[in-house]
C-alpha cells in the first residue's frame, strides 16, 4: 500500500488551480445553512454537482444523504466508498458571512466540514477533467447528522446502503489535515430530568425542588475520576429548567456526554451515573433518563495496510503523521470491522465557534494527499481481489 501511495502521489500533480477550486466551492457550500437535521438544501446542491460531473446512481435518502459513483476499472470487486458530512452546529439563523485575511478564510462551519465536502467534488472534478479512472469503484457519499444529537445517524444510513459494494472506508474531515484517525471512540450521551411536586419558595421552603436535586446530581457526577487509560470522559453541556426565580422547581434536567476509547470502560461510567442517580432519588423526587446519542467505537492497529497508506501520503508532502482517535462518521463502519481512516484537508481552528477559520495555503497538498490515498486504496483493493 504503501508503494502505491508513493506512485500516485508522484502522478497526482498538485495544481493550485485544484486547491483554489476546493476553497471556492467550500465557500458556496458554507453558504447554505445546514443545521442537524436540516441538511436538505445542501445536501440538493451536492446532488446537483454530482450529476453534473457525471457520477453515476446519484441517489439522496431520507436522512439526506447523498450519494454517486465513480465506475473504476474493475467492476467485480467491492469498493472504497470516500465520505464528507454536510452537517454543522450552527442555528440556520446564523450569520454566515465569510472574512479574508492573509492566508486564512473565517465563516461558521467553513472548516468543519464545508471544506471537506468541497475536497470530495474537488476529487471528481480533477478525475474527470484529466481522465483518471480508478482501479475500483469508488462512492463519493455526503453524510448527513454527524454533529450533535445526529447521532452519526446518517453514516449509519448510508453504510448500511452500500456494505455489500465497498471493502474500505476513507472520512474527510475538514480541519484534519496532519491527523491519520485509525479509531473511534465509544460515546454515550443522557438526558436526565429530575421531577418534585414544587411549590411556592416562601409558602413551602423546604419542599424537594428537582433544581436541587439535579445540581446536587451534577455535582456528584463532577467528582468522578473516570480512568486515564483508556482515557475516559464526561461533560455536563447543559443544564435546563424551573420557572421562575419564586418557584420552588418541578422539572430540571442535565445534559451529560461521556466518552471512552473502551467500550467497557465507557458502560462502568454510565453504571457509576446510574447508581448515583438510584441513590439520590425518593418518593419525593424521581429522576427520568432518556439515552439520546449512543456512538459506536472501532479502531485498526497501525501496522493496518489503509493507515500506513494515508500516513505514507502525508509524509509525500513532508509532513510526519499523527496518530489519533476521535468521534467521526468513521465510527460507523469501524464499528461494524471495515478498515477506515479519517484524514483532512487543510488545518484551521476554532470549530464550532462563529469565528472559525481554515488556512489555505495546505489547501494544495492536502488535496494531493487525498486524491493519492484514494487512487491507491482503490488499486490495493482491485489488486487484492485478483
Amino acid at each position: 500500500m504503501r508503494d502505491l501511495v508513493r506512485q500516485h502521489a508522484r502522478t497526482v500533480r498538485p495544481f493550485q488551480t485544484i486547491a483554489d477550486r476546493v476553497i471556492e466551492e467550500s465557500i458556496r457550500i458554507q453558504q447554505i445553512p445546514a443545521p442537524t437535521f436540516l441538511e436538505e438544501n445542501r445536501a440538493h446542491y451536492v446532488a446537483q454537482q454530482f450529476n453534473e460531473l457525471g457520477l453515476l446512481e446519484i441517489a439522496t435518502d431520507e436522512l439526506h444523504n447523498v450519494c454517486g459513483l465513480l465506475p473504476g476499472d474493475n467492476r467485480a470487486v467491492p469498493g472504497i466508498m470516500v465520505m464528507a458530512h454536510t452537517d454543522t452546529v450552527f442555528p440556520q439563523e446564523t450569520d454566515l458571512t465569510i472574512q479574508r485575511h492573509n492566508g486564512t478564510i473565517h465563516g461558521p462551519g467553513l472548516g468543519d466540514n464545508s471544506i471537506g465536502v468541497a475536497g470530495l467534488l474537488g476529487m471528481v472534478h480533477t478525475f474527470k477533467e484529466h481522465n483518471v479512472t480508478p482501479a475500483c469503484d469508488i462512492w463519493f457519499v455526503a453524510t448527513s447528522r454527524e454533529e450533535g444529537l445526529g447521532n452519526l445517524d446518517g453514516a449509519r444510513m448510508a453504510y448500511e446502503a452500500l456494505k455489500t459494494k465497498i471493502a474500505a472506508v476513507i472520512n474527510v474531515e475538514g480541519l484534519a489535515y496532519g491527523y491519520v484517525y485509525r479509531a473511534g471512540i465509544a460515546v454515550r450521551r443522557l438526558h436526565i430530568t429530575a421531577h418534585a411536586e414544587g411549590g411556592h419558595s416562601w409558602l413551602h421552603f423546604g419542599k424537594p425542588s428537582a433544581i436541587h436535586a439535579i445540581v446536587n446530581l451534577g455535582a456528584a457526577i463532577t467528582q468522578l475520576n473516570p480512568p486515564e487509560n483508556p482515557r475516559t470522559t464526561y461533560n455536563i453541556g447543559i443544564i435546563e429548567g424551573g420557572h421562575s426565580i419564586n418557584s420552588i422547581a418541578t422539572e430540571a434536567g442535565i445534559w451529560l456526554d461521556m466518552r471512552s476509547e473502551e467500550t467497557a470502560d465507557l458502560g462502568e461510567l454510565e453504571n457509576t451515573v446510574r447508581s448515583l442517580i438510584e441513590e439520590m432519588q425518593t418518593d419525593d423526587i424521581t429522576f427520568n433518563v432518556e439515552v439520546v446519542g449512543d456512538r459506536p467505537s472501532g479502531q485498526m492497529e497501525p501496522t493496518h495496510p489503509l493507515i500506513q497508506g494515508a500516513m505514507t501520503a502525508l509524509e509525500e508532502n513532508g509532513i510526519r503523521a499523527t496518530l489519533q482517535v476521535g468521534s467521526t462518521d468513521g465510527n460507523i463502519p469501524l464499528s461494524y470491522g471495515c478498515p477506515t481512516v479519517t484524514v483532512g484537508i487543510t488545518r484551521g481552528g476554532n470549530a464550532h465557534r462563529t469565528d472559525e477559520f481554515i488556512e489555505t495555503r495546505p489547501v494544495k497538498d492536502g488535496m494531493r494527499q487525498l486524491m493519492a490515498l484514494t487512487l491507491a486504496a482503490a488499486q490495493f483493493q482491485a489488486n487484492s481481489e485478483v
